[in-house]
């Protein structure tokens, strides 16, 4: 950016919790000269105040960047800066534009007007069309080591144990700071999968608790499990302390099969909240993991992608 390098449209993407939206409002105030402006992204951040910076989000009552909000923003961004110098819009979380919303944006990232900066945040970039990748400049966001998250965690808010949480939310430090309060509804969870794999448990009755929980801490959750078991039973050399599942369940398993349900539960956690039926969706997952996955057809959907599907 000191160098005036920075192209006209950048596509900030990396897993919730990495940083991104603090590098977002660090690359606004350095491209409209806003103060104070850090040699580097710092957090906690601001959003900067200014003029010509458009941050667009879904509305409060909304689960979706629409096409009305994009409209607006081409139009605005369009107009004569204010401060005479350059724009910058920041869409995020940019993996929930509508797909119109998305088209409409298009001529706008291929073309911008004038001097205008164009940021896109994406926290699952399996919902962004070709197009808008084929527009932007790619930086990723990839989760620190754990020793290099916990150090930062330690000196943002010392005298935590900050290392579970850290497990729990992938990596991811910012997110660790949510996840800290949330341990014991994940164990909870662990304990609830650990007894429907084993029999103890009915899925029904588990997936009935699952519901009352945000939905998408629920299926993130899920997706660090299966990604841990995984691990586990390639033996790369990750331990199976923070599995919920005793590991000769998961022997029983076909890994291929692990994998068909991992795919599952990203596609539902690459869906707008409120656009799948929770309960039915959490009933199909935990059937098909009582099950021990022995009904996956690897070339049709899961039970769980069936139920989501039939109650859109």
């Amino acid at each position: 950016m000191a160098r005036g390098r920075l192209p006209h449209a950048v596509l900030l993407a990396g897993a919730p919790g990495t940083g991104k939206r603090a590098a977002a409002a660090w690359m606004a105030r350095q491209r409209l000269g806003v103060a104070p402006s850090a040699e580097l992204p710092q957090y906690p951040y601001a959003r900067p105040e200014h003029a010509d910076l458009y941050w667009i989000a879904p509305q409060e009552d909304k689960q979706a960047i629409g096409i009305d909000q994009i409209r607006v923003l081409v139009e605005a961004v369009g107009l004569t800066s204010y401060a005479g110098g350059a724009k910058v819009a920041i869409i995020e979380p940019a993996n929930l534009l509508t797909m119109n919303a998305a088209n409409s944006l298009l001529k706008t990232l291929e073309e911008p007007p004038g001097d205008a900066l164009i940021i896109l945040v994406a926290d699952r970039t399996a919902r962004l069309p070709a197009t808008i990748f084929s527009r932007c400049e790619r930086i990723s966001f990839a989760a620190p080591n754990e020793a290099e998250g916990l150090s930062w965690l330690q000196r943002l808010q010392p005298g935590t144990a900050w290392t579970a949480a850290l497990r729990a939310a992938g990596n991811a430090p910012i997110a660790a700071l949510a996840a800290v309060e949330q341990l014991e509804t994940g164990a909870a969870m662990g304990r609830d999968f650990g007894a429907v794999a084993s029999g103890r448990a009915s899925a029904l009755d588990v997936a009935a608790r699952w519901t009352k929980i945000d939905a998408g801490f629920v299926l993130d959750w899920l997706a660090r499990q299966i990604q841990l078991a995984i691990r586990v039973l390639a033996g790369a050399g990750v331990g199976a302390a923070d599995l919920a599942v005793d590991e000769s369940v998961l022997k029983r398993m076909d890994r291929r099969n692990l994998f068909c349900y991992l795919d599952t539960i990203n596609r539902m956690r690459s869906q707008p909240a409120g656009s799948f039926n929770v309960q039915l969706t959490l009933e199909g997952l935990l059937i098909d993991w009582a099950q021990g996955l022995q009904n996956i057809d690897r070339e049709q959907l899961p039970n769980g992608m069936k139920l989501m599907l039939a109650n859109r």
